[in-house]
Protein backbone atom coordinates (compact mmCIF):
# COMPACT_ATOMS: atom_id res chain seq x y z
CA UNK A 1 0.00 0.00 0.00
CA UNK A 2 1.45 3.75 -0.81
CA UNK A 3 0.69 6.76 0.46
CA UNK A 4 2.26 9.58 -1.25
CA UNK A 5 6.08 8.11 -1.61
CA UNK A 6 5.89 6.23 1.40
CA UNK A 7 5.11 2.41 0.74
CA UNK A 8 3.70 0.40 3.73
CA UNK A 9 4.22 -3.30 3.70
CA UNK A 10 0.93 -5.19 4.81
CA UNK A 11 2.42 -8.78 4.58
CA UNK A 12 5.52 -10.59 4.46
CA UNK A 13 6.82 -12.73 2.27
CA UNK A 14 8.72 -16.54 4.64
CA UNK A 15 11.49 -17.50 2.34
CA UNK A 16 10.98 -20.77 4.26
CA UNK A 17 13.64 -24.00 4.69
CA UNK A 18 13.92 -24.81 0.73
CA UNK A 19 12.95 -23.79 -2.72
CA UNK A 20 13.89 -27.17 -3.68
CA UNK A 21 10.55 -29.41 -4.53
CA UNK A 22 11.43 -32.77 -3.59
CA UNK A 23 13.67 -31.11 -0.42
CA UNK A 24 10.61 -29.43 0.42
CA UNK A 25 8.83 -32.88 0.36
CA UNK A 26 11.27 -34.47 2.37
CA UNK A 27 10.83 -31.56 4.82
CA UNK A 28 6.96 -31.83 4.85
CA UNK A 29 7.22 -35.83 5.66
CA UNK A 30 9.74 -35.36 8.52
CA UNK A 31 8.31 -31.90 10.06
CA UNK A 32 4.80 -33.85 9.79
CA UNK A 33 6.06 -37.14 11.36
CA UNK A 34 8.05 -35.06 14.11
CA UNK A 35 4.61 -32.92 14.66
CA UNK A 36 2.78 -35.87 15.20
CA UNK A 37 5.23 -37.51 17.83
CA UNK A 38 5.14 -34.40 19.55
CA UNK A 39 1.56 -34.20 20.03
CA UNK A 40 1.43 -38.01 21.05
CA UNK A 41 4.33 -37.73 23.24
CA UNK A 42 3.21 -34.84 25.25
CA UNK A 43 -0.61 -35.74 24.81
CA UNK A 44 0.06 -39.01 26.39
CA UNK A 45 2.47 -37.32 29.59
CA UNK A 46 -1.23 -35.24 30.43
CA UNK A 47 -3.43 -38.41 30.09
CA UNK A 48 -1.35 -40.06 32.56
CA UNK A 49 -0.51 -37.43 34.76
CA UNK A 50 -4.31 -36.01 34.93
CA UNK A 51 -5.69 -40.03 35.05
CA UNK A 52 -3.42 -41.55 37.81
CA UNK A 53 -3.67 -40.71 41.49
CA UNK A 54 0.37 -41.97 42.31
CA UNK A 55 1.58 -38.78 40.03
CA UNK A 56 -0.46 -36.25 41.74
CA UNK A 57 3.20 -34.85 42.81
CA UNK A 58 4.86 -31.15 42.61
CA UNK A 59 7.21 -32.73 40.23
CA UNK A 60 4.37 -34.43 37.59
CA UNK A 61 2.37 -31.36 38.03
CA UNK A 62 5.41 -29.70 36.56
CA UNK A 63 6.06 -31.63 34.14
CA UNK A 64 2.01 -31.55 32.76
CA UNK A 65 2.18 -27.90 32.44
CA UNK A 66 5.38 -28.45 30.27
CA UNK A 67 3.82 -31.11 28.31
CA UNK A 68 0.80 -28.74 27.82
CA UNK A 69 3.52 -25.78 26.39
CA UNK A 70 5.46 -28.19 24.62
CA UNK A 71 2.69 -29.39 22.60
CA UNK A 72 1.13 -25.53 22.15
CA UNK A 73 4.70 -24.06 21.18
CA UNK A 74 5.23 -26.34 17.86
CA UNK A 75 1.48 -25.84 17.24
CA UNK A 76 2.63 -22.32 16.73
CA UNK A 77 5.30 -23.35 14.32
CA UNK A 78 5.02 -26.74 12.27
CA UNK A 79 1.35 -26.38 10.95
CA UNK A 80 2.43 -23.02 9.39
CA UNK A 81 5.25 -24.58 8.10
CA UNK A 82 4.10 -27.64 6.48
CA UNK A 83 0.87 -25.36 4.74
CA UNK A 84 3.79 -23.12 3.45
CA UNK A 85 6.04 -25.88 2.36
CA UNK A 86 3.00 -27.57 0.62
CA UNK A 87 2.20 -23.77 -0.99
CA UNK A 88 3.45 -22.00 -3.85
CA UNK A 89 2.67 -18.39 -1.99
CA UNK A 90 4.66 -18.17 1.38
CA UNK A 91 2.98 -14.77 2.64
CA UNK A 92 1.82 -14.13 5.99
CA UNK A 93 -0.31 -10.74 7.00
CA UNK A 94 1.14 -8.27 9.08
CA UNK A 95 -1.32 -9.15 12.29
CA UNK A 96 -1.09 -13.09 11.72
CA UNK A 97 2.96 -12.66 11.87
CA UNK A 98 2.89 -10.37 14.87
CA UNK A 99 0.69 -12.71 16.78
CA UNK A 100 2.76 -15.52 15.58
CA UNK A 101 6.18 -13.49 17.37
CA UNK A 102 4.23 -13.08 20.55
CA UNK A 103 3.40 -16.74 20.75
CA UNK A 104 7.17 -17.77 20.17
CA UNK A 105 7.93 -15.43 22.68
CA UNK A 106 5.75 -15.85 25.11
CA UNK A 107 6.10 -20.04 25.27
CA UNK A 108 9.99 -19.69 25.02
CA UNK A 109 9.76 -17.08 28.22
CA UNK A 110 7.22 -19.14 30.00
CA UNK A 111 9.38 -22.61 29.12
CA UNK A 112 12.68 -21.05 30.98
CA UNK A 113 10.87 -20.46 33.82
CA UNK A 114 9.15 -23.62 34.04
CA UNK A 115 12.77 -25.53 33.60
CA UNK A 116 14.02 -23.69 36.35
CA UNK A 117 11.14 -24.00 39.07
CA UNK A 118 11.66 -28.22 37.99
CA UNK A 119 15.33 -27.78 38.23
CA UNK A 120 14.44 -25.93 41.91
CA UNK A 121 11.83 -28.59 42.72
CA UNK A 122 14.39 -31.46 42.46
CA UNK A 123 16.81 -29.10 44.88
CA UNK A 124 14.29 -29.26 47.01
CA UNK A 125 13.27 -32.95 47.21
CA UNK A 126 17.00 -33.97 47.57
CA UNK A 127 19.03 -31.97 49.35
CA UNK A 128 15.64 -30.86 51.38
CA UNK A 129 13.52 -34.44 51.54
CA UNK A 130 12.10 -34.03 55.22
CA UNK A 131 10.93 -30.06 53.86
CA UNK A 132 9.34 -31.02 51.25
CA UNK A 133 6.35 -31.31 51.66
CA UNK A 134 5.92 -28.00 53.46
CA UNK A 135 8.42 -26.19 50.79
CA UNK A 136 5.91 -27.33 48.06
CA UNK A 137 3.07 -27.59 48.78
CA UNK A 138 -0.15 -26.74 46.79
CA UNK A 139 0.03 -23.24 47.21
CA UNK A 140 3.61 -22.97 46.30
CA UNK A 141 3.28 -25.05 43.12
CA UNK A 142 0.30 -23.33 41.69
CA UNK A 143 1.68 -19.62 41.96
CA UNK A 144 4.94 -20.93 40.54
CA UNK A 145 3.45 -21.96 37.39
CA UNK A 146 0.94 -19.38 37.45
CA UNK A 147 3.85 -16.72 37.58
CA UNK A 148 5.73 -18.34 34.79
CA UNK A 149 3.01 -18.43 32.61
CA UNK A 150 2.11 -14.58 33.45
CA UNK A 151 5.70 -13.47 32.88
CA UNK A 152 5.60 -15.41 29.34
CA UNK A 153 2.75 -13.74 28.56
CA UNK A 154 4.05 -10.31 29.55
CA UNK A 155 7.14 -10.85 27.93
CA UNK A 156 5.55 -11.46 24.70
CA UNK A 157 2.81 -8.55 24.67
CA UNK A 158 5.80 -6.26 25.55
CA UNK A 159 8.58 -7.12 22.91
CA UNK A 160 5.70 -7.38 20.29
CA UNK A 161 3.95 -4.06 21.09
CA UNK A 162 7.20 -2.80 20.39
CA UNK A 163 7.97 -4.33 17.52
CA UNK A 164 4.17 -3.00 16.04
CA UNK A 165 5.69 0.45 16.77
CA UNK A 166 7.54 0.16 14.25
CA UNK A 167 7.23 1.11 10.23
CA UNK A 168 7.90 -1.24 7.54
CA UNK A 169 8.20 -0.02 3.80
CA UNK A 170 10.35 -2.75 2.37
CA UNK A 171 11.75 -5.21 1.63
CA UNK A 172 9.04 -7.92 2.84
CA UNK A 173 11.33 -11.04 2.64
CA UNK A 174 12.01 -12.83 5.87
CA UNK A 175 14.66 -15.03 6.00
CA UNK A 176 13.08 -17.60 8.36
CA UNK A 177 10.43 -20.60 8.12
CA UNK A 178 8.32 -18.19 10.94
CA UNK A 179 7.80 -15.20 11.91
CA UNK A 180 10.12 -14.41 14.88
CA UNK A 181 11.49 -11.37 16.21
CA UNK A 182 15.25 -11.44 14.71
CA UNK A 183 14.67 -11.74 10.94
CA UNK A 184 11.57 -9.66 11.04
CA UNK A 185 13.25 -6.55 13.27
CA UNK A 186 15.89 -6.44 10.02
CA UNK A 187 13.06 -5.11 8.17
CA UNK A 188 12.11 -1.82 9.86
CA UNK A 189 12.59 0.76 8.55
CA UNK A 190 12.39 3.24 11.71
CA UNK A 191 15.29 3.51 14.71
CA UNK A 192 15.27 -0.44 16.10
CA UNK A 193 17.12 0.53 19.13
CA UNK A 194 14.25 0.00 21.23
CA UNK A 195 13.50 -3.25 20.39
CA UNK A 196 16.42 -4.39 20.56
CA UNK A 197 17.29 -3.02 23.90
CA UNK A 198 13.75 -4.84 25.06
CA UNK A 199 14.93 -8.54 23.43
CA UNK A 200 18.55 -7.90 24.83
CA UNK A 201 17.09 -7.32 28.37
CA UNK A 202 14.40 -10.00 27.82
CA UNK A 203 17.64 -12.24 27.25
CA UNK A 204 19.73 -10.98 30.26
CA UNK A 205 17.13 -10.48 32.97
CA UNK A 206 14.67 -13.80 31.92
CA UNK A 207 17.39 -16.32 30.23
CA UNK A 208 20.64 -15.97 31.85
CA UNK A 209 18.52 -15.39 35.29
CA UNK A 210 16.82 -18.33 34.76
CA UNK A 211 19.66 -20.32 34.01
CA UNK A 212 21.76 -19.08 36.66
CA UNK A 213 18.72 -20.42 39.36
CA UNK A 214 19.00 -23.65 36.89
CA UNK A 215 22.67 -24.27 37.08
CA UNK A 216 22.57 -23.44 41.21
CA UNK A 217 19.77 -26.29 41.51
CA UNK A 218 21.51 -28.56 39.90
CA UNK A 219 25.69 -28.11 41.53
CA UNK A 220 23.29 -28.26 44.69
CA UNK A 221 21.90 -31.48 43.74
CA UNK A 222 24.94 -33.23 42.36
CA UNK A 223 26.97 -31.91 45.68
CA UNK A 224 24.78 -33.76 47.64
CA UNK A 225 24.52 -37.01 45.76
CA UNK A 226 28.54 -36.83 46.11
CA UNK A 227 27.65 -37.34 50.18
CA UNK A 228 25.07 -40.13 49.69
CA UNK A 229 27.28 -43.48 50.62
CA UNK A 230 24.26 -45.80 48.47
CA UNK A 231 25.90 -46.55 44.72
CA UNK A 232 22.23 -46.85 43.30
CA UNK A 233 20.81 -43.30 45.04
CA UNK A 234 24.04 -41.66 43.37
CA UNK A 235 23.69 -43.22 40.24
CA UNK A 236 19.67 -42.43 39.75
CA UNK A 237 20.58 -38.83 40.59
CA UNK A 238 23.16 -38.38 37.92
CA UNK A 239 21.18 -39.96 35.61
CA UNK A 240 17.85 -37.72 35.93
CA UNK A 241 20.13 -34.52 36.24
CA UNK A 242 22.87 -35.65 32.86
CA UNK A 243 19.45 -36.00 31.11
CA UNK A 244 17.40 -32.92 32.69
CA UNK A 245 20.61 -30.86 31.81
CA UNK A 246 20.89 -32.10 28.43
CA UNK A 247 17.52 -30.45 27.38
CA UNK A 248 18.04 -27.66 28.86
CA UNK A 249 21.70 -27.01 27.54
CA UNK A 250 19.95 -27.75 23.52
CA UNK A 251 17.53 -25.56 24.50
CA UNK A 252 19.31 -22.47 25.93
CA UNK A 253 21.99 -23.00 23.72
CA UNK A 254 20.01 -22.69 20.58
CA UNK A 255 17.52 -19.54 21.98
CA UNK A 256 19.90 -17.36 23.52
CA UNK A 257 22.32 -18.15 20.30
CA UNK A 258 18.97 -17.07 17.88
CA UNK A 259 18.17 -14.24 19.89
CA UNK A 260 21.16 -12.58 20.99
CA UNK A 261 23.51 -12.49 17.97
CA UNK A 262 22.24 -10.42 14.95
CA UNK A 263 19.67 -11.89 12.18
CA UNK A 264 21.55 -12.70 9.18
CA UNK A 265 19.32 -16.13 7.83
CA UNK A 266 21.51 -18.32 7.71
CA UNK A 267 21.55 -22.12 7.69
CA UNK A 268 22.66 -22.09 11.54
CA UNK A 269 19.97 -19.53 12.61
CA UNK A 270 17.26 -21.89 10.54
CA UNK A 271 18.94 -25.13 12.75
CA UNK A 272 18.13 -22.77 15.97
CA UNK A 273 15.30 -22.11 15.03
CA UNK A 274 14.31 -26.20 14.38
CA UNK A 275 15.77 -27.05 17.60
CA UNK A 276 14.08 -24.94 19.90
CA UNK A 277 10.47 -25.03 18.16
CA UNK A 278 10.48 -28.97 17.20
CA UNK A 279 13.56 -30.65 18.55
CA UNK A 280 12.83 -29.57 22.51
CA UNK A 281 9.58 -30.66 22.50
CA UNK A 282 10.25 -33.87 20.87
CA UNK A 283 13.04 -34.70 23.66
CA UNK A 284 11.03 -33.50 26.97
CA UNK A 285 8.49 -35.58 27.13
CA UNK A 286 11.11 -38.81 26.43
CA UNK A 287 13.51 -37.34 28.87
CA UNK A 288 11.34 -36.00 31.51
CA UNK A 289 8.58 -38.44 31.76
CA UNK A 290 8.76 -41.46 29.46
CA UNK A 291 12.11 -42.55 30.50
CA UNK A 292 10.75 -42.10 34.31
CA UNK A 293 9.77 -45.55 36.19
CA UNK A 294 6.99 -43.88 37.90
CA UNK A 295 5.58 -42.68 34.84
CA UNK A 296 6.05 -45.93 32.72
CA UNK A 297 4.32 -47.36 35.98
CA UNK A 298 1.32 -45.33 35.22
CA UNK A 299 1.56 -45.94 31.89
CA UNK A 300 0.83 -50.09 32.32
CA UNK A 301 -1.33 -49.61 34.62
CA UNK A 302 -3.67 -47.15 32.14
CA UNK A 303 -3.50 -49.63 29.38
CA UNK A 304 -4.05 -53.06 31.10
CA UNK A 305 -6.83 -51.49 32.93
CA UNK A 306 -10.03 -53.36 32.22
CA UNK A 307 -13.32 -51.60 31.68
CA UNK A 308 -15.80 -52.05 34.07
CA UNK A 309 -18.88 -54.28 32.74
CA UNK A 310 -22.18 -52.59 33.20
CA UNK A 311 -24.36 -54.47 35.15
Amino acid sequence: MEGGNTTTVTEFVLLGLSNNPHIQAVLFVTFLVAYLLILTENLLVLLVVSTDSHLHSPMYFFLSHLSFLDAFYSSIIVPKLLEHLLSKWKTVSLLECFAQISLVIFSGATETCLLSVMAYDRFQAVCHPLLYVVAMNRKVCTGLVGASWAIGMGTGLVNTILLAQHHFCGPNLVRSFACELPPVLLLVCSDPSVSIASILMTMVILGLGTLVLLLGSYTRIIMTALRINSATGRSKIFSTCSSHFLVVTIFYASGVSRYMTPASGSVLEQVLSVQYSVVTPLLNPLIYSLKNQEVKAALRRMLTKKPRLSS
